[in-house]
């Protein structure tokens, strides 16, 4: 199989605020082919976009939060897409408050339905993250990502992560399955945050590589949660060779 590996950032947290810019050499280094963006750290989009472009690499998408996309913050977040040259924008992560039960998820799955009309008219895309939380069952039985992916267009990217599904409960495949076309990026982690690095852990990556077709993959995200006894580079750097080999 043949797909695009991007890195989230989020993976090298600690070290991407003392330069960011290195760190994405180093990620180049590695041969990831793009990233996924969770912060700037101060580096304007012009700036980013312009290391992006010399070392090769493009941006998969980035994680925005809810907020970003409220009245007032808006024009600056579909502003910084354009120049990034990413379509793909990904809520990493909801309040407590918007999908605590079964009614608050549903009326969420209005706002982002509206949402992503918005985004969607202005030519990008719109999508979720899901936690673990998120795969659990709220009080009528159903959990957020399956209210979530009944509730919002076809178009509405549903980002699937194996190792936050494991730790719901959930099956690492199954949610992929049961909405084809949706998912567009898929997170790939190992599970669990024992600091493996991927391939060294639980999570059946032969079987989520299958149902990428499926899914309607476009990209595959790695994200290494925890390091062991590696340095973050590193981690990200075992997670990439071994994943390329599962991928050949």
């Amino acid at each position: 199989m043949s797909l695009p590996i991007s890195l989230q950032l989020y993976s090298l947290r600690d070290d991407a605020p003392k330069d960011f810019i290195g760190i994405l050499k180093q990620v180049a280094g590695i041969g990831y082919e793009a990233v996924e963006f969770a912060g700037y750290h101060g580096v304007s989009a012009a700036d980013l976009r312009a290391a992006l472009d010399d070392l090769g690499l493009r941006c998969s998408g980035t994680h925005t939060a809810i907020s970003m996309l409220e009245e007032g913050q808006y024009e600056s977040t579909i502003r910084t897409h354009e120049v990034l040259g990413t379509k793909n924008i990904i809520i990493p992560w909801l309040p407590l408050e918007l999908h605590s039960t079964a009614e608050a998820t549903l009326e969420t799955a209005k706002r982002l339905t509206k949402l992503t009309n918005q985004v969607e008219a202005d030519g990008f895309r719109l999508g979720f993250h899901a936690h673990d939380a998120d795969m659990k069952p709220l009080d009528d039985g159903r959990s957020t990502w399956y209210i979530l992916g009944e509730n919002t267009p076809d178009s509405f990217i549903l980002q699937f992560d194996t190792a936050n599904a494991m730790h719901g409960g959930s099956d690492p495949v199954q949610p992929l399955l049961d909405f084809p076309g949706r998912g567009v990026t898929v997170h790939f982690k190992e599970y669990p945050f024992n600091g493996e690095a991927i391939g060294e852990g639980n999570v059946p990556f032969g079987e989520v590589i299958k149902a990428l077709p499926t899914a309607g993959a476009e990209w595959i995200v790695v994200e290494q949660e925890q390091y062991g006894d590696r340095t973050p580079i590193e981690s990200c750097r075992v997670s990439f060779e071994n994943l390329k080999g599962m991928l050949s």
